[in-house]
């Protein structure tokens, strides 16, 4: 992207984030539906909050604030992976869905660390 960025949806981990938001409310749309209240809404609130917390992150005057919710937002991420490791290996989730989830937290992870990097050095 070029240009300076004016807004958190201008942020690339924000863009990714979102990404993963859409890919996990889908996989999580075929969960059985014992699992509304359990794995499936710990997953989505789980997502939800990555992206939220790059926005919020984004939104904070000092660079403390900043990462403080940069580093929240990953938290939340790295949560992500262990449940879709447990959805996986419940048998919610094929390899391939699995695989696509996956790949796309090691992304926004790396994006993540980047913008507290960015901040921090």
């Amino acid at each position: 992207m070029e240009g300076k960025i004016k807004s958190f949806a201008d942020l690339v981990a924000w863009q990714e984030a979102h990404r993963l938001v859409i890919i996990i409310y889908r996989i999580t749309n075929v969960f059985p539906k014992a699992e509304i209240f359990g794995l499936t809404n710990q997953m989505r609130r789980a997502v939800i909050s990555i992206s939220s917390n790059i926005a919020e992150g984004f939104g904070r005057e000092t660079n403390k604030d900043k990462c403080h919710f940069y580093i929240i937002a990953r938290t939340s991420l790295v949560e992500i992976q262990n449940q879709l490791l447990a959805a996986r290996d419940i048998g919610y989730l094929d390899q391939k869905n699995f695989d696509s989830a996956a790949n796309k937290t090691i992304i926004v992870h790396k994006l993540i660390n980047g913008l507290i990097k960015k901040i921090k050095y």
